[in-house]
């Protein structure tokens, strides 16, 4: 494979210097909100504060094994693309039981393993052009990425067309392990329905008629048939059809109108990006949170208290947050992040560490090898223990199934982001969503909904 890729590599050089120097840098997009301060690189990190458990002997490579980490550094989601910046070299940190080298490498066992970091902005250009620099120029092995569901569907494709594997995190559009999926990506970013099924729980038992509001792109538009399904399925009534906003909205007045005009006891988000804050100011001047209860997954440290000022006391789901797990892995990770960055994890960093010990995990299992032909079978069907507890990365469509919480809501202001009082675990194993021609590797799943219908 490498060897394919050089040649690829020096015809692409030889073209270059052809045309000679007259590119220039192709424009991106403007961010839709401003983004938070996210860095460039993988900051130096010191060594672990205390030695992860130990972990079987064993990997070996004739070589340094590269991985291509593609993330939003300064994008409309940079603010998620930080929690992978950290959390993922520190998951490889975890599993070489000591820091890495001045020059990034971490020594795992006999291997060495670099990161090299890309910015892709969340913009599925940007991302098309770093993953081929990465495969064609750096000649990673394995694609770790990205934060947006759309960007990474382009990943997806590039990932495949040259048989490389791709760890998704922390996107969670249904479609990268449904339509869009290839044997290729893995993810251990939950999905769509993960988080339906996790609130769908608890929301029908407090309240019989809902509306949803969601963005107008795929990981909206999969939060809202998982969120239709879910709920329903648990005795709950959507009384109107499923309203889409544009992601770059900042004016919600004419959807907050709809949802007020519904009637509906609750109204449920699914969102991602800086278009809370707008959002939550519309259903307050309209006087939707006054007439109808918000039903919505509980979001970062960050969004948080302006998401949810006005809901203290309530009860929702949440993927993750660094008090609710309890486990020796999730202990180590709260402590390292305190430590370096000032703050706990936050509702990704758990996804981009078990992005890492996927990897690592895997690579003990093939001795190295780093070829598609062997690491995929290798990722289907393992189980690893992580900060969420134990991952199990389904062998049928690549859903990694983990543990997702249910908590109430304390207060929006502690100092430490001690927001919750857990609740309950689930764990939910949702339908197999491949598209039609490769429905045969469903087995005995669900296929398409949860009733299987």
């Amino acid at each position: 494979m490498k060897a394919i890729r050089y040649l690829r590599t020096l015809t692409l050089l030889l073209i270059v210097a052809a045309v000679g120097l007259g590119a220039c840098n192709p424009a991106t997009a403007t961010p839709t909100t401003a983004p938070a301060a996210a860095p460039t690189q993988a900051p130096p990190t010191a060594a672990p504060t205390a030695a992860p458990t130990a972990a079987p002997s064993g990997l070996t490579c004739a070589e340094p094994i590269k991985i291509g980490l593609i993330t939003d550094q300064t994008g409309a989601l940079a603010i998620y693309g930080a929690h992978v910046l950290r959390s993922f070299p520190l998951g490889l940190e975890y599993m070489a039981g000591a820091a890495p080298t001045a020059e990034g490498v971490y020594q795992i066992d006999n291997c060495e393993i670099q990161v090299i970091i890309r910015d892709d902005k969340s913009t599925p250009d940007t991302t098309a052009t770093v993953a081929r620099e990465l495969i064609d120029v750096e000649q990673v092995d394995i694609l770790v990425g990205t934060v947006s569901s759309g960007a990474t569907a382009t990943l997806q494709g590039i990932a495949a067309e040259n048989e490389t594997v791709l760890v998704v995190a922390p996107a969670a559009a249904n479609d990268i392990t449904g339509s869009t999926f290839n044997e290729y990506t893995f993810r251990t970013s939950r999905n769509n329905y993960q988080d339906a099924m996790n609130l769908c729980e608890y929301l029908p038992t407090q309240y019989s008629t809902f509306v949803q509001i969601a963005p107008d792109y795929s990981f909206g538009y999969g939060g809202a048939a998982a969120f239709r399904d879910s709920c329903t399925l648990n005795g709950g009534e959507f009384v109107v059809e499923d309203i889409f906003a544009p992601l770059d909205t900042s004016d919600f007045t004419p959807y907050m109108e709809q949802i007020l005009d519904s009637g509906a006891e609750s109204w449920i988000v699914t969102w991602a990006g800086g278009g809370f804050v707008a959002m939550m100011q519309a259903a307050t001047d309209l006087g939707v949170s006054e007439e109808m209860a918000l039903g919505a997954s509980f979001v970062d440290n960050v969004a948080l208290p302006a998401f949810f000022a006005n809901a203290i006391g309530s009860t929702s789901g949440i993927l993750y947050h660094y008090t609710l797990p309890d486990n020796e892995i999730n202990d180590w990770l709260v402590t390292e992040t305190t430590a370096r960055f000032g703050v706990p994890p936050d509702l990704f960093d758990a996804d981009a560490m078990n992005a890492a010990i996927l990897i690592v995990e895997a690579l003990r299992k093939t001795e190295g090898d780093t070829s598609a032909a062997v690491l995929i079978p290798a990722m289907e069907g393992l189980e690893f223990d992580g900060p969420k507890g134990t991952i199990f990365i389904r062998p049928e469509d690549h859903v990694a199934i983990q543990d997702m919480y249910i908590a109430t809501l304390l207060n929006v202001d502690d100092p430490e982001f001690r927001f919750f009082e857990p609740v309950a675990t689930t764990r939910p194993e949702p339908p197999c969503l491949l598209p039609e021609n490769l429905q045969s590797r469903c087995g005995d799943l669900p296929v398409g909904s949860l009733s299987g219908q």
